[in-house]
């Protein structure tokens, strides 16, 4: 059994290296999902408040930018894009562009498109 000194250390090595990778990897998810639900809550909420009855498209991309900020970081609201709300046909539409948050950087910038929805208040 001389032959097995030293294999435990090895052993851990490896198994060290595949469940460092594995948590890597889910962590990465749960960030990725995470970042994807505020940023949809937040779009979500900028057309709400842009359907309001006294509120206009305007004030819809500055509340969504101030969801972001207060869900996320106020850095990351910077680089989010929010296009200008479209209204049709009764229909307050919110589109937020923004990156994506990666642990490594394999490929280039990966960037996330989401949209929120309401219905526009007769006036």
């Amino acid at each position: 059994m001389s032959g097995d000194r030293g294999s435990a250390a090895v052993d851990f090595v490896l198994v060290s290296v595949l469940v460092v990778l594995l948590f890597g990897v889910v962590f990465q998810l749960g960030l990725s999902l995470h970042t994807r639900n505020v940023l949809v809550a937040a779009a979500a909420e900028g057309a709400r408040y842009g359907a309001n009855a006294d509120r206009g498209p305007v004030e819809a991309r500055a509340r969504t930018l101030q969801a972001i900020a207060q869900d996320l970081t106020p850095a990351y609201a910077r680089r989010a894009d929010v296009a200008p709300p479209t209204v049709r046909d009764g229909v307050v539409e919110v589109r937020v562009t923004a990156p994506l948050p990666l642990l490594l950087r394999l490929t280039g910038p990966v960037r996330i498109t989401v949209t929120g929805h309401a219905l526009e208040e007769s006036r």
